[in-house]
Protein backbone atom coordinates (compact mmCIF):
# COMPACT_ATOMS: atom_id res chain seq x y z
CA UNK A 1 0.00 0.00 0.00
CA UNK A 2 2.71 2.32 1.00
CA UNK A 3 4.68 1.84 -2.38
CA UNK A 4 0.87 2.44 -4.40
CA UNK A 5 0.55 5.21 -2.57
CA UNK A 6 4.04 6.64 -3.54
CA UNK A 7 3.98 5.74 -6.86
CA UNK A 8 0.54 7.87 -7.25
CA UNK A 9 1.54 10.69 -5.33
CA UNK A 10 4.67 10.80 -8.19
CA UNK A 11 2.29 10.20 -11.09
CA UNK A 12 0.32 13.46 -9.47
CA UNK A 13 3.19 15.48 -9.40
CA UNK A 14 4.33 14.44 -12.90
CA UNK A 15 0.51 15.36 -14.15
CA UNK A 16 1.10 18.66 -12.20
CA UNK A 17 4.52 19.32 -14.41
CA UNK A 18 3.07 18.78 -17.18
CA UNK A 19 4.89 15.63 -18.50
CA UNK A 20 2.10 13.60 -19.07
CA UNK A 21 0.63 13.67 -22.42
CA UNK A 22 -2.90 13.18 -20.85
CA UNK A 23 -3.54 14.97 -17.81
CA UNK A 24 -6.88 15.74 -16.49
CA UNK A 25 -8.72 17.90 -13.91
CA UNK A 26 -9.65 16.32 -10.98
CA UNK A 27 -13.48 17.64 -11.61
CA UNK A 28 -12.89 15.84 -15.08
CA UNK A 29 -12.19 12.63 -13.33
CA UNK A 30 -15.32 13.00 -10.68
CA UNK A 31 -17.55 13.60 -13.58
CA UNK A 32 -15.73 10.60 -15.66
CA UNK A 33 -15.00 7.39 -12.76
CA UNK A 34 -14.72 5.09 -15.92
CA UNK A 35 -11.83 7.21 -17.30
CA UNK A 36 -10.18 7.47 -13.68
CA UNK A 37 -10.28 3.39 -13.21
CA UNK A 38 -8.94 3.23 -16.85
CA UNK A 39 -5.45 5.94 -15.59
CA UNK A 40 -5.17 4.16 -12.85
CA UNK A 41 -5.02 0.71 -14.71
CA UNK A 42 -2.20 2.06 -16.74
CA UNK A 43 0.68 2.58 -13.83
CA UNK A 44 2.88 0.12 -16.09
CA UNK A 45 1.91 2.07 -19.50
CA UNK A 46 2.37 5.59 -18.12
CA UNK A 47 5.97 4.50 -16.02
CA UNK A 48 7.16 2.69 -19.66
CA UNK A 49 5.91 6.45 -21.54
CA UNK A 50 7.93 8.06 -18.63
CA UNK A 51 11.06 6.02 -19.68
CA UNK A 52 10.52 6.40 -23.54
CA UNK A 53 10.29 10.00 -22.97
CA UNK A 54 13.33 10.59 -20.51
CA UNK A 55 14.88 8.17 -23.33
CA UNK A 56 13.79 10.74 -25.95
CA UNK A 57 15.79 13.46 -23.69
CA UNK A 58 18.35 11.92 -24.18
CA UNK A 59 19.03 11.65 -27.39
CA UNK A 60 17.91 15.02 -28.42
CA UNK A 61 20.52 16.18 -25.45
CA UNK A 62 22.91 13.67 -27.27
CA UNK A 63 21.92 15.17 -30.97
CA UNK A 64 22.59 18.67 -29.42
CA UNK A 65 25.71 18.06 -28.55
CA UNK A 66 26.95 16.36 -31.60
CA UNK A 67 25.08 19.67 -33.47
CA UNK A 68 27.41 21.95 -31.60
CA UNK A 69 30.32 19.96 -32.44
CA UNK A 70 29.33 20.03 -36.18
CA UNK A 71 28.30 23.92 -35.48
CA UNK A 72 32.14 24.36 -34.90
CA UNK A 73 33.21 22.07 -36.83
CA UNK A 74 32.12 24.01 -39.52
CA UNK A 75 32.61 27.36 -38.16
CA UNK A 76 36.66 26.10 -37.85
CA UNK A 77 36.85 25.45 -41.80
CA UNK A 78 34.67 28.89 -42.82
CA UNK A 79 38.00 30.44 -41.04
CA UNK A 80 40.44 28.41 -42.97
CA UNK A 81 39.38 28.65 -46.26
CA UNK A 82 40.33 32.74 -46.87
CA UNK A 83 43.51 31.79 -45.31
CA UNK A 84 43.76 28.71 -48.17
CA UNK A 85 42.36 30.74 -50.90
CA UNK A 86 45.44 33.66 -50.39
CA UNK A 87 48.10 31.05 -50.30
CA UNK A 88 46.48 29.84 -53.28
CA UNK A 89 46.66 33.00 -54.92
CA UNK A 90 50.10 34.33 -53.72
CA UNK A 91 51.29 30.47 -54.93
CA UNK A 92 49.94 31.50 -58.83
CA UNK A 93 51.68 34.86 -58.14
CA UNK A 94 54.47 33.82 -57.54
CA UNK A 95 54.16 31.08 -60.60
CA UNK A 96 52.61 33.94 -63.12
CA UNK A 97 55.95 35.85 -62.13
CA UNK A 98 58.36 33.59 -62.33
CA UNK A 99 56.69 32.11 -66.07
CA UNK A 100 56.28 35.87 -66.82
CA UNK A 101 60.43 36.27 -65.91
CA UNK A 102 61.14 33.31 -67.86
CA UNK A 103 59.58 33.77 -71.21
CA UNK A 104 60.21 37.59 -71.50
CA UNK A 105 64.49 37.28 -70.23
CA UNK A 106 65.16 37.40 -73.64
CA UNK A 107 62.89 40.37 -74.81
CA UNK A 108 63.18 44.24 -74.35
CA UNK A 109 60.16 46.62 -75.50
CA UNK A 110 59.25 49.90 -74.95
CA UNK A 111 56.13 52.33 -75.85
CA UNK A 112 58.65 55.22 -76.66
CA UNK A 113 58.10 53.71 -81.03
CA UNK A 114 56.76 55.51 -83.73
CA UNK A 115 56.22 54.85 -87.30
CA UNK A 116 58.64 57.18 -89.68
CA UNK A 117 59.22 57.29 -93.28
CA UNK A 118 60.33 60.00 -96.06
CA UNK A 119 58.01 63.08 -96.40
CA UNK A 120 59.51 64.87 -99.52
CA UNK A 121 58.91 69.02 -99.43
CA UNK A 122 57.51 69.67 -102.39
CA UNK A 123 58.14 73.53 -103.59
CA UNK A 124 57.65 75.52 -106.25
CA UNK A 125 61.23 76.59 -107.87
CA UNK A 126 59.92 79.72 -109.98
CA UNK A 127 57.43 82.39 -109.21
CA UNK A 128 54.03 82.81 -110.97
CA UNK A 129 49.94 82.13 -110.60
CA UNK A 130 48.98 78.29 -110.58
CA UNK A 131 46.92 77.14 -114.16
CA UNK A 132 46.44 73.66 -113.63
CA UNK A 133 46.40 71.47 -110.51
CA UNK A 134 45.98 67.85 -110.69
CA UNK A 135 46.41 66.28 -107.32
CA UNK A 136 43.89 66.17 -103.96
CA UNK A 137 44.68 65.57 -100.62
CA UNK A 138 45.73 62.14 -99.74
CA UNK A 139 46.01 61.53 -103.35
CA UNK A 140 48.76 58.74 -104.85
CA UNK A 141 51.13 59.76 -107.35
CA UNK A 142 53.61 57.85 -109.55
CA UNK A 143 56.96 59.17 -110.74
CA UNK A 144 56.67 61.61 -113.39
CA UNK A 145 52.88 62.70 -113.03
CA UNK A 146 51.94 65.98 -113.34
CA UNK A 147 51.30 67.93 -110.19
CA UNK A 148 50.54 71.09 -111.44
CA UNK A 149 51.36 74.01 -114.00
CA UNK A 150 52.39 77.56 -113.26
CA UNK A 151 51.95 80.22 -115.79
CA UNK A 152 54.64 79.63 -118.60
CA UNK A 153 53.93 83.04 -120.71
CA UNK A 154 57.02 85.01 -118.91
CA UNK A 155 59.06 82.11 -119.33
CA UNK A 156 58.16 81.53 -122.92
CA UNK A 157 59.40 84.89 -123.41
CA UNK A 158 62.73 84.67 -121.74
CA UNK A 159 63.61 81.64 -123.32
CA UNK A 160 62.74 83.54 -126.81
CA UNK A 161 65.07 86.36 -126.15
CA UNK A 162 68.12 83.87 -125.08
CA UNK A 163 67.63 82.34 -127.87
CA UNK A 164 67.69 85.41 -130.38
CA UNK A 165 71.11 86.59 -127.94
CA UNK A 166 72.41 82.75 -128.96
CA UNK A 167 71.51 82.97 -133.25
CA UNK A 168 73.40 86.63 -132.65
CA UNK A 169 76.40 85.36 -131.06
CA UNK A 170 76.94 82.49 -133.47
CA UNK A 171 77.14 84.38 -135.95
CA UNK A 172 79.43 86.99 -134.91
CA UNK A 173 81.68 83.75 -134.10
CA UNK A 174 81.30 82.58 -137.68
CA UNK A 175 82.32 86.40 -138.92
CA UNK A 176 85.54 85.89 -136.32
CA UNK A 177 86.42 82.92 -138.04
CA UNK A 178 86.42 84.05 -141.47
CA UNK A 179 88.49 86.82 -140.35
CA UNK A 180 91.04 84.61 -138.80
CA UNK A 181 91.31 82.69 -142.07
CA UNK A 182 91.66 86.06 -143.70
CA UNK A 183 94.68 87.43 -141.56
CA UNK A 184 96.62 84.08 -141.28
CA UNK A 185 96.50 84.90 -145.69
CA UNK A 186 96.71 88.71 -145.46
CA UNK A 187 99.17 89.49 -142.62
CA UNK A 188 102.13 86.97 -144.76
CA UNK A 189 101.29 88.92 -147.60
CA UNK A 190 101.54 92.66 -146.40
CA UNK A 191 104.49 91.86 -145.06
CA UNK A 192 105.79 90.80 -148.15
CA UNK A 193 104.09 94.04 -150.13
CA UNK A 194 105.69 96.28 -147.75
CA UNK A 195 109.52 95.08 -148.22
CA UNK A 196 108.83 95.27 -151.62
CA UNK A 197 107.87 98.66 -151.44
CA UNK A 198 110.82 99.31 -149.18
CA UNK A 199 113.43 97.76 -152.14
CA UNK A 200 111.27 100.20 -154.91
CA UNK A 201 112.32 103.15 -152.71
CA UNK A 202 115.57 102.19 -152.39
CA UNK A 203 115.95 101.97 -156.14
CA UNK A 204 114.94 105.08 -156.37
CA UNK A 205 116.56 106.50 -153.57
CA UNK A 206 119.83 105.26 -155.19
CA UNK A 207 119.04 106.60 -158.92
CA UNK A 208 117.80 109.46 -157.33
CA UNK A 209 121.26 109.75 -155.86
CA UNK A 210 123.02 108.83 -158.84
CA UNK A 211 121.07 111.59 -160.76
CA UNK A 212 122.04 114.28 -158.37
CA UNK A 213 125.02 113.19 -158.22
CA UNK A 214 125.38 113.77 -161.76
CA UNK A 215 124.14 116.39 -162.24
CA UNK A 216 126.04 118.23 -159.61
CA UNK A 217 129.27 117.26 -161.62
CA UNK A 218 128.16 119.06 -164.55
CA UNK A 219 128.92 122.52 -165.64
CA UNK A 220 127.23 125.13 -163.88
CA UNK A 221 126.63 127.01 -167.29
CA UNK A 222 125.73 123.44 -169.01
CA UNK A 223 122.88 123.00 -166.36
CA UNK A 224 120.53 124.82 -164.92
CA UNK A 225 119.35 125.83 -161.82
CA UNK A 226 115.92 124.03 -161.98
CA UNK A 227 117.12 120.91 -162.71
CA UNK A 228 119.12 120.55 -159.95
CA UNK A 229 116.57 121.76 -157.52
CA UNK A 230 114.09 118.66 -159.01
CA UNK A 231 117.36 116.45 -158.64
CA UNK A 232 117.40 117.46 -154.86
CA UNK A 233 113.79 117.92 -154.20
CA UNK A 234 113.62 113.96 -155.60
CA UNK A 235 116.48 112.69 -153.87
CA UNK A 236 114.56 114.25 -150.82
CA UNK A 237 111.45 112.59 -151.91
CA UNK A 238 112.98 109.26 -152.33
CA UNK A 239 114.28 109.40 -148.29
CA UNK A 240 110.72 109.86 -147.04
CA UNK A 241 109.23 106.90 -149.18
CA UNK A 242 112.19 104.65 -148.28
CA UNK A 243 111.09 105.98 -144.43
CA UNK A 244 107.23 105.14 -145.12
CA UNK A 245 107.86 101.96 -146.87
CA UNK A 246 110.10 100.83 -143.76
CA UNK A 247 107.51 101.84 -141.09
CA UNK A 248 105.23 99.92 -143.53
CA UNK A 249 107.41 96.58 -143.11
CA UNK A 250 108.18 96.96 -139.62
CA UNK A 251 103.72 96.88 -139.10
CA UNK A 252 103.22 93.89 -141.54
CA UNK A 253 105.80 92.12 -139.92
CA UNK A 254 103.99 91.58 -137.00
CA UNK A 255 102.00 88.85 -138.55
CA UNK A 256 101.99 86.45 -135.99
CA UNK A 257 100.43 89.10 -133.69
CA UNK A 258 98.11 90.15 -136.19
CA UNK A 259 96.79 86.13 -136.60
CA UNK A 260 96.68 85.72 -132.64
CA UNK A 261 94.67 88.72 -132.36
CA UNK A 262 92.65 87.31 -135.06
CA UNK A 263 92.58 83.97 -132.36
CA UNK A 264 91.53 85.69 -129.83
CA UNK A 265 88.95 87.47 -131.34
CA UNK A 266 87.32 84.10 -132.25
CA UNK A 267 87.79 82.93 -128.87
CA UNK A 268 85.90 85.46 -127.69
CA UNK A 269 83.36 85.06 -129.55
CA UNK A 270 82.58 81.23 -129.01
CA UNK A 271 82.61 82.49 -124.88
CA UNK A 272 80.03 84.84 -126.14
CA UNK A 273 78.46 81.46 -128.22
CA UNK A 274 78.91 79.79 -125.00
CA UNK A 275 77.14 81.86 -122.35
CA UNK A 276 74.45 82.34 -124.78
CA UNK A 277 73.92 78.68 -124.72
CA UNK A 278 73.85 78.74 -120.98
CA UNK A 279 71.25 81.87 -120.95
CA UNK A 280 69.09 79.77 -123.12
CA UNK A 281 69.39 76.59 -120.82
CA UNK A 282 68.71 78.37 -117.68
CA UNK A 283 65.60 80.45 -119.20
CA UNK A 284 64.61 76.48 -120.59
CA UNK A 285 65.27 75.17 -117.09
CA UNK A 286 63.04 77.56 -115.50
CA UNK A 287 59.93 77.15 -118.26
CA UNK A 288 60.16 73.64 -117.10
CA UNK A 289 59.85 74.75 -113.77
CA UNK A 290 56.83 75.82 -114.46
CA UNK A 291 55.38 72.12 -114.37
CA UNK A 292 55.89 70.71 -111.44
CA UNK A 293 55.80 66.58 -111.85
CA UNK A 294 56.10 64.08 -109.28
CA UNK A 295 59.96 63.06 -108.57
CA UNK A 296 58.67 59.18 -106.90
CA UNK A 297 55.60 57.30 -105.79
CA UNK A 298 53.96 58.80 -102.85
CA UNK A 299 50.86 60.43 -101.18
CA UNK A 300 50.51 63.90 -101.28
CA UNK A 301 50.00 65.08 -97.94
CA UNK A 302 49.46 68.64 -96.20
CA UNK A 303 48.02 70.20 -99.83
CA UNK A 304 48.22 74.27 -98.98
CA UNK A 305 48.08 75.36 -102.97
CA UNK A 306 44.72 75.50 -105.27
CA UNK A 307 43.88 77.27 -108.95
CA UNK A 308 45.00 80.64 -108.83
CA UNK A 309 47.50 80.48 -106.05
CA UNK A 310 50.12 82.72 -106.84
CA UNK A 311 53.57 81.05 -105.66
CA UNK A 312 56.84 82.61 -104.82
CA UNK A 313 60.17 80.62 -105.49
CA UNK A 314 60.80 78.01 -102.50
CA UNK A 315 57.54 78.42 -101.47
CA UNK A 316 56.05 74.80 -100.17
CA UNK A 317 53.24 73.37 -101.69
CA UNK A 318 52.71 70.19 -100.34
CA UNK A 319 54.59 67.04 -99.13
CA UNK A 320 54.87 63.87 -100.88
CA UNK A 321 55.16 60.63 -98.11
CA UNK A 322 56.89 57.60 -99.97
CA UNK A 323 55.30 53.50 -99.36
CA UNK A 324 58.51 52.83 -97.42
CA UNK A 325 58.14 52.91 -93.78
CA UNK A 326 60.06 51.73 -90.85
CA UNK A 327 59.66 52.11 -87.02
CA UNK A 328 61.85 54.08 -84.58
CA UNK A 329 61.85 52.94 -81.34
CA UNK A 330 63.40 55.10 -78.46
CA UNK A 331 64.99 52.32 -76.24
CA UNK A 332 66.93 53.40 -72.86
CA UNK A 333 70.55 53.36 -72.91
CA UNK A 334 70.01 50.41 -70.56
CA UNK A 335 68.28 48.20 -72.83
CA UNK A 336 71.09 48.27 -75.59
CA UNK A 337 73.50 45.83 -74.15
CA UNK A 338 72.30 42.67 -76.21
CA UNK A 339 70.44 44.65 -78.91
CA UNK A 340 72.02 44.22 -82.37
CA UNK A 341 71.01 44.50 -85.67
CA UNK A 342 69.39 41.72 -87.61
CA UNK A 343 67.55 40.59 -84.40
CA UNK A 344 63.84 39.78 -84.91
CA UNK A 345 60.94 42.31 -83.53
CA UNK A 346 57.27 41.71 -83.25
CA UNK A 347 55.35 44.69 -82.99
CA UNK A 348 51.60 45.90 -81.93
CA UNK A 349 50.35 49.24 -83.32
CA UNK A 350 48.01 50.82 -81.55
CA UNK A 351 45.81 52.28 -84.55
CA UNK A 352 45.69 48.95 -85.71
CA UNK A 353 45.20 46.52 -83.11
CA UNK A 354 44.64 43.24 -85.34
CA UNK A 355 48.14 44.12 -86.69
CA UNK A 356 50.89 41.55 -85.99
CA UNK A 357 54.14 42.79 -87.64
CA UNK A 358 57.24 41.42 -87.22
CA UNK A 359 60.54 42.77 -88.81
CA UNK A 360 63.86 42.92 -87.98
CA UNK A 361 67.02 45.47 -86.57
CA UNK A 362 68.09 47.68 -89.07
CA UNK A 363 70.55 49.80 -87.33
CA UNK A 364 71.36 51.72 -84.06
CA UNK A 365 71.85 55.34 -84.27
CA UNK A 366 75.33 55.88 -83.46
CA UNK A 367 74.25 58.92 -80.46
CA UNK A 368 71.08 59.42 -78.09
CA UNK A 369 68.16 61.84 -79.14
CA UNK A 370 69.40 64.29 -76.70
CA UNK A 371 72.98 64.87 -78.35
CA UNK A 372 71.45 65.42 -81.81
CA UNK A 373 68.83 68.10 -79.84
CA UNK A 374 68.80 71.79 -81.36
CA UNK A 375 70.36 72.66 -77.97
CA UNK A 376 72.03 69.58 -76.62
CA UNK A 377 72.46 69.14 -72.58
CA UNK A 378 76.09 70.72 -71.19
CA UNK A 379 76.84 68.71 -68.44
CA UNK A 380 79.91 70.16 -67.47
CA UNK A 381 78.01 73.16 -66.12
CA UNK A 382 76.20 73.60 -63.30
CA UNK A 383 74.70 71.03 -60.82
CA UNK A 384 74.57 67.41 -62.56
CA UNK A 385 71.53 65.15 -62.16
CA UNK A 386 72.06 61.70 -64.04
CA UNK A 387 69.12 61.12 -66.37
CA UNK A 388 68.80 57.81 -68.71
CA UNK A 389 69.32 58.94 -71.87
CA UNK A 390 67.24 57.23 -74.92
CA UNK A 391 69.05 55.51 -78.27
CA UNK A 392 66.61 55.74 -82.05
CA UNK A 393 67.04 52.39 -83.04
CA UNK A 394 65.18 51.54 -86.74
CA UNK A 395 63.27 48.32 -87.37
CA UNK A 396 62.40 47.38 -91.02
CA UNK A 397 58.66 45.37 -91.12
CA UNK A 398 59.23 42.43 -92.99
CA UNK A 399 55.44 40.83 -93.20
CA UNK A 400 51.99 41.49 -91.44
CA UNK A 401 50.99 44.55 -93.71
CA UNK A 402 47.90 43.41 -95.68
CA UNK A 403 48.51 43.54 -99.67
CA UNK A 404 45.66 45.89 -100.44
CA UNK A 405 46.33 48.41 -97.41
CA UNK A 406 47.66 51.76 -98.21
CA UNK A 407 50.87 51.65 -95.76
CA UNK A 408 51.02 52.84 -92.13
CA UNK A 409 50.42 56.56 -91.52
CA UNK A 410 53.81 58.28 -90.39
CA UNK A 411 53.81 59.11 -86.46
CA UNK A 412 51.75 55.95 -85.24
CA UNK A 413 52.68 54.53 -81.84
CA UNK A 414 53.70 51.11 -81.73
CA UNK A 415 55.18 49.22 -79.04
CA UNK A 416 58.07 46.63 -80.67
CA UNK A 417 59.42 43.66 -78.84
CA UNK A 418 62.86 42.85 -79.94
CA UNK A 419 64.10 39.36 -79.51
CA UNK A 420 67.71 38.88 -77.83
CA UNK A 421 68.78 35.59 -78.63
Amino acid sequence: MDGDAHRRHEEDADRQQGDSPSSTPVAEQERDPRRADDEAGRPDEDKQSRRENAGDKEKSGDKEKSGDKKDSDEHGRKRRWPLIVLGVVVLLAVLGGVGYWYLTRNEESTVDAYTEGNAISFAAKVTGYVTELNVNDNTFVRTGDVLLKIDPRDYVAARDQAQAALDLAKSQLSSAQVDLEITQVRAPATLMQAKAQLETARANQRQAQRDYNRLRAVDPRARTQTSLDQATAQLKANDAAIQSAQARVDTASLVQQTIQAAKDTVRQRQAQVEQAQANLERAEVNLSYTVLRAPQDGYITRRNVDRGTFLQAGQQVFYIVTPQVWVVANFKETQLDRMRPGQSVTMHVDAYPQLKLRGHIDSIQQGSGARFSAFPAENATGNFVKIVRRVPVKIDIDSGLPPNQPPLPLGLSVEPTVQLK
